[in-house]
């Protein structure tokens, strides 16, 4: 069974309201296409009683379902503090690191020792998501000087933003390569990156999955200045890309966020890397069982501007609704898919021969009415660039014989997988496809079919188009 010919992925974040096996079968028959495990909160023993029971859950099921997990990355964060600060404007606060000590009322320690080396005077601080704003007056004996410009309370191992400041931090810290090393392990079909800053962050990433013999793609995830900067580079090194919006609109001033989100859109579509949008999507969800009116609009941004997947974060961590979350962004991106999109996909650049035959396809595809894209793919290299395309209305349901090929498909806009037996011959698989097809009322006897093969025949690849009706 195939959950639905919704093109817009879902991702929901797991938490202690959705990690039990019902809540997960419930989220899946919700329509949710990936499960994120963020390791900023999750624990190796978790992850490993996660993973198997998700994919048992999914075959269960029948559908196909996707893991990511997404690395805490090397953020800057104060430390511990018996009690919380009630800052006032005007306060003074100061940031110690390599063991100093501060004279100041409030003073907190900082877990980057190299923050003294970064940071300059006059330069802004941001601390816990942007609520506490901070001007660095001088700096010196490892003590930084900071004028509290907004009120707010400042708790422990608060997220410390620093807009336009390059921090010489690492692309991974020691925490992310041993989690890296779990998701190799247990086979996870994603691995994100946090605060990627520039290609060669993405590089590391690679080299360190295949060090542990893994096979997850990698998601860049964009969320300072730094990033935007090199956003060219990183969407061409990576495999997919993840619109981090919380810290980066925290990083970037929030009057160029939506056009930051749009450069990012087109980017990734035209270069064919898969484009996640997440964070605050459906917010005030968390406590209330309707979302905004705002809200809405915002999923529906998203889809019209064809992202890949849209993604829920602490809606279905720790909100009271989380399977109202899944249905509502199913619902309107459902809506969405009908009424047009962003020509985007228009401006696709084709580089090699393969691209081409898939462009044939796909416009073969377009030309006719109630047709579906049928793409072999041995890697799923002919499925995602058939996805990158964005065919107007023809689904693409990709045939290949691996269950983890199938699995990173799922990340694909527009794209169905389907896994059959690697042992049978192309018509004896054709005829299974039809069944399914037929059987899920996916498609209707008389439709078109355009296949889609670059499977290997011999010492050869082989690419090529057939139509046939069903």
């Amino acid at each position: 069974m195939i959950s639905s010919l919704r093109k817009t992925r879902i991702i929901a974040t797991l938490g202690p309201v959705s990690e039990t096996p019902e809540r997960l079968r419930e989220m899946m028959q919700a329509g949710v296409n990936i499960f994120r495990l963020n390791m900023s909160h999750a624990n190796h023993d978790s992850v490993r009683n996660l993973v198997p029971t998700i994919r048992g859950i999914a075959e269960e099921l029948g559908l196909i379902i996707g893991i990511l997990m997404d690395t805490q990355g090397p953020a800057v964060r104060t430390g511990d503090l018996p009690i919380k600060f009630e800052l006032k404007v005007g306060d003074i606060l100061e940031f110690t690191v390599r063991g100093a000590k501060s004279q100041e009322v409030y003073s907190v320690n900082v877990n980057y020792d190299g923050l003294i080396d970064d940071i300059s005077k006059g330069d802004v601080m941001l601390v816990d998501n942007g609520v506490l704003h901070l001007k660095v007056l001088n700096k010196e004996n490892n003590r930084i000087r900071c004028e509290v410009l907004t009120p707010g309370p400042l708790g422990s191992r608060r997220h410390i933003n620093l807009p336009g400041v390059r921090v010489n931090l690492p692309p991974l810290t020691e925490k992310d390569i041993a989690d890296v090393a779990l998701g190799c392990e247990l086979g996870v079909d994603f691995i994100a990156l946090s605060f990627c800053r520039e290609a060669s962050d993405i590089h590391e990433m690679q080299r360190v999955i295949a060090t542990h013999h893994g096979t997850a793609r990698v998601i860049a995830k964009i969320e300072d200045q730094c990033a935007v900067k090199c956003i060219e580079e990183i969407i061409e090194a990576t495999d997919a890309v993840m619109i981090a919006r919380g810290d980066l609109g925290i990083e970037c001033p929030m009057e160029e966020l939506p056009i930051i989100q749009r450069r990012i859109m087109k980017k990734a579509i035209q270069l064919g890397r898969p484009v996640i949008v997440a964070t605050h999507l459906l917010e005030s969800m968390i406590e209330n069982p309707v979302p905004t009116r705002a809200e809405i609009t915002d999923v529906a941004n998203a889809v019209f501007e064809q992202a890949d997947a849209i993604m829920l974060s602490g809606e279905t961590t720790v909100g009271k609704y989380p399977l109202e979350c899944i249905r509502v962004m199913d619902r309107v991106a459902r809506r969405i898919e009908r009424s047009g999109y962003a020509p985007y996909a228009k401006q696709t650049v084709l580089e090699n021969d393969q691209e081409k035959t898939t462009r044939a396809g796909v416009s073969l595809a377009n030309s006719l009415p109630h047709s579906g894209l049928i793409v072999f793919t041995s890697h799923g290299v002919m499925a995602d660039y058939a996805s990158q395309l964005r065919p107007q209305t023809a689904p693409v349901f990709a045939i290949t014989s691996q269950a983890e090929v199938a699995r990173r498909l799922i990340l694909n806009w527009g794209t169905h997988p389907i896994v059959t037996s690697k042992r049978k011959g192309m018509e004896q698989i054709l005829s299974e496809v039809e069944e399914i097809l037929l059987k899920n009322s996916l498609m209707e006897k008389g439709d078109s079919l355009v296949i889609l093969s670059d499977l290997e025949e011999g010492e050869k690849n082989v690419d090529s188009i057939e139509l046939r009706k069903i």
